[in-house]
Formats: C-alpha cells, sequence, structure tokens
C-alpha cells in the first residue's frame, strides 16, 4: 500500500470557507478518482506556529495508482482551486 500525506497553509482572506472548501472537495475525490482508495482530511485545531491548518491521508494500492490519481481530471481540478487558495504544502509519499 502507497501511504499519501499533504498538510496545506492557506491565505488568511476567507480562511475558514476555504478550508472547508477545500475539505468538502477533496473527500469527493474517493467517489470521482478510481485510483484513490481511501483518503481521511482533517482540519487542525491547534494554535501553533509550527502548525498546518488542513492535512489529508490517502492511499493508494500501487506507486502507479498515486501517478494515475496524480494526473486525474478531478483531482487536477481541486489541485487548481487549492493553490489559489493556499500558501503552501508539504507532501510525503511512503510504501506501507
Amino acid at each position: 500500500m502507497v501511504v499519501h500525506i499533504v498538510m496545506f497553509r492557506f491565505k488568511e482572506e476567507n480562511k475558514e470557507a476555504n478550508i472547508q472548501a477545500v475539505a468538502v472537495r477533496l473527500n469527493a475525490l474517493v467517489a470521482l478518482v478510481p485510483s484513490l482508495q481511501s483518503m481521511e482530511v482533517g482540519v487542525n485545531f491547534t494554535n501553533s506556529e509550527r502548525a498546518f491548518d488542513l492535512s489529508l491521508y490517502s492511499t493508494f494500492e500501487t506507486k502507479e495508482d498515486l501517478d494515475a490519481y496524480a494526473i486525474d481530471p478531478e483531482h487536477l481540478k481541486v489541485v487548481e482551486f487549492i493553490k489559489s487558495v493556499t500558501l503552501e504544502s508539504k507532501v510525503v509519499d511512503y510504501i506501507l
């Protein structure tokens, strides 16, 4: 199994609404992207300088499935929106 984790830091403008909008869009991908096995989206509640605002934990059967997810048109629509409302992101991918 391949695990894909991403953390996002959002811009201040409309921050709470954008966090919720991204969470909804990410969660919808499970039904839209065949190679995506599962996804868990979490909204941060910790007030710390080190904290990011939202994270996702997703799983795939293979690296090839993760690659397919990366270029899937439904995923790319969400990525485009995320890029417009975030300041930065961090990612880690590993085999479990």
